[in-house]
């Protein structure tokens, strides 16, 4: 895959990056993929669950994730219209770990987009454990872009 990767989850943070890389994609002329993640359920023992083992509704799942990161991309690029050329862009939805799926979708890109912090729990966090991971283990650049401040200087 040539071009910009970004990973969104709903958040307001991958909100965020995915602006960054829509402006990014379009400055490099570079086709934008936007990859959404469906993690399914994980066991105690630490490995994936389908749901009650239906192959179906995980799919239903994957699909209802896939269309929420339509929407997503839609509004960002209705907001950013006319300020630049936008770029090409694909959305997809995977299955699985978020962290493992976008170094795996991101084999030859340019470059990967995530926000700091993802729609997981722990607001404190500086970053995130996807943005951590993808930091740690990506074989392209990687943008982390920071979580919006408050008046207060908390991030939201």
């Amino acid at each position: 895959m040539n071009g910009i990767l970004v990973g969104v989850d709903g958040s307001g943070n991958s909100s965020r990056a995915l602006e960054w890389a829509v402006r990014e994609a379009a400055i490099r002329e570079a086709p934008l993929t936007v990859l959404t993640v469906h993690q399914p359920l994980v066991g105690y023992s630490g490995t994936a669950v389908l749901y009650l083992g239906d192959a179906e509704l995980t799919n239903e799942a994957k699909e209802a994730a896939k269309q929420a990161a339509q929407q997503q991309v839609d509004k960002v690029l209705a907001e950013v219209a006319g300020t630049v050329k936008l770029p090409v862009v694909s959305v997809r939805a995977a299955t699985g770990i978020p962290a493992e799926e976008l170094l795996n979708a991101a084999a030859g890109a340019d470059m990967i987009i995530v926000g700091s912090r993802g729609a997981g729990g722990f607001k404190r966090l500086l970053m995130g454990s996807v943005a951590a991971q993808v930091t740690h283990h990506a074989h392209c650049p990687v943008v982390v872009i920071p979580a919006e401040r408050t008046a207060g200087g908390e991030a939201r």
